[in-house]
């Protein structure tokens, strides 16, 4: 029982380790315990509804045990685990473009809480009507929105994206700056 408490007090990236050491399924259902609200909620702003993210979020859960491996400490779990499942999610929508799938990604209130304080240099996206915003979001490709999202949504730094996408600083930055000129240009042009 005490060692039980234990492993559940575990850091993350200390429950990582042990996974991907002893490969012990009831660790990762630890794991699970702790983050499938969390991915369940990324996939749902991919998903064509509850039950299409349900699976998405079984289907991150199944591959992320056997990629746990690839987890190598540059960034924090969590965010690696953000970005592993918004890799899939794209991935995903990529593969099903013929199907059209309609997103509810990003609720009004969590852009609004995002765009509230800007920085400086994003002054433009700061500017924008959510409605119109959310709309803008789904008519850009999905490499582009996720970047958007995991610096604007969940708040990542740049030091955070570039361990992420495993890219310099310069090219994160240029991503993003990419990003948010088709977002306006998008946002515009409705």
């Amino acid at each position: 029982m005490n060692k039980n408490r234990n492993i559940k007090d575990l850091s993350d990236e200390d429950l990582v380790k042990a996974i991907v050491s002893s490969n012990d399924s009831l660790l990762f259902e630890i794991l699970y315990d702790r983050y499938s609200q969390v991915v369940y909620n990324k996939c749902y702003g991919f998903a064509n509804g509850q039950q299409e993210a349900e699976d998405l979020t079984q289907d991150v859960f199944l591959k992320l045990f056997v990629k746990l491996r690839s987890f190598k400490g540059k960034s924090k779990f969590s965010t690696w685990l953000y970005a592993f499942t918004y890799n899939h999610c794209v991935n995903y929508v990529n593969r099903n473009t013929a199907k059209k799938i309609e997103k509810k990604s990003v609720d009004s209130e969590t852009i609004e809480e995002t765009l509230y304080d800007p920085v400086k240099d994003d002054k433009e996206i700061s500017q924008l009507r959510v409605d119109k915003l959310k709309e803008a979001l789904e008519r850009i490709s999905p490499d582009e929105k996720m970047i958007l999202l995991l610096k604007y949504q969940d708040a990542l730094s740049i030091k955070d994206l570039e361990a992420i996408l495993d890219i310099g600083e310069s090219a994160v930055k240029m991503r993003l700056k990419r990003a948010k000129e088709k977002l306006v240009n998008v946002y515009t042009d409705e």
